[in-house]
């Protein structure tokens, strides 16, 4: 059985970070800081190493990794700038105007030009007809307006039989009794007739204008006592029927 030493007398180390005297069997790293050797404890080993000093061995393996140049080692900012001396050896020579590798001088960018808007062909347009060709003139039954004083009052009775108020003049008559009619043209105007139907308590005045039957027989005045009417409009030349229809009385010379 062979019997193990121990050595007693072993020096004491200390570490050159934090000051503590190593133990017995505590290991300690050997790092290089400003050209010396130094001595760190496991404990300080992130320490040493955050504060830039370089764990002994690993110089040689730093020079080595930068003097290969095959872009793996060192910083991304360092790789890149390798790249782009490989890349532009004449750029390289003068040396990178942008850290990030940019071209110095770049070829001014050009955006493809816009597609020219689609604008479709106008419809064909129908030629417009004239507004005054579709525009309806004034329906007006324009007839010759008869020159005999006999042939106007007919002609207005005949207006006012075809209209509705032949319905008011039965309707009256039925409680006021036969009325008296009064048919005379105008002396103002000649193609104008007038027509009174008059009963002791109401009256109506109506007038037909032969130029424009179209307008048809219109009511002018109304009242209650026949003292509102003129001594003409009181001479009576017509007659009703029960229907309301008015027509010409013969007269007898």
């Amino acid at each position: 059985m062979t019997r193990k030493s121990i050595n007693a007398n072993a020096p004491a180390v200390s570490c050159d970070v934090c000051g503590r005297t190593l133990l017995r069997g505590e290991h300690a790293d050997v790092f290089l800081h400003g050209g010396q050797r130094r001595m760190v404890c496991d404990l300080c080993t992130p320490r040493a190493a955050h504060e830039g000093w370089i764990r002994e061995g690993l110089d040689d393996a730093m020079v080595r990794s930068r003097g290969a140049g095959n872009g793996r080692g060192g910083s991304f900012l360092a790789r890149l700038r390798q790249r782009r001396a490989d890349a532009h050896p004449a750029a390289a020579e003068l040396g990178p105007a942008d850290p990030w590798g940019a071209d110095p001088d770049p070829e001014p960018f050009e955006p493809d030009p816009e597609p020219e808007p689609f604008i479709p062909e106008p419809e064909p347009v129908a030629p417009q007809t004239p507004i005054a060709a579709t525009v309806p003139r004034e329906s007006r039954n324009i007839r010759a307006v008869p020159t005999n004083a006999d042939l106007k009052m007919g002609r207005a009775l005949d207006l006012f039989n075809a209209s509705e108020h032949r319905r008011i003049v039965a309707g009256v008559a039925r409680s006021l009794g036969a009325p008296i009619v009064t048919v005379r043209p105008s002396l103002t105007e000649g193609s104008v007739v007038t027509v009174v139907v008059a009963w002791e308590l109401s009256w109506y005045r109506f007038e037909v204008d032969l130029a424009n039957e179209a307008a048809g027989v219109r009511v002018t005045a109304q009242g209650a006592e026949l003292s509102e009417l003129e001594p003409e409009d009181q001479a009576p030349n017509a007659a009703a029927d029960d229907g309301g229809e008015l027509h010409l009385v013969v007269q007898h010379a």
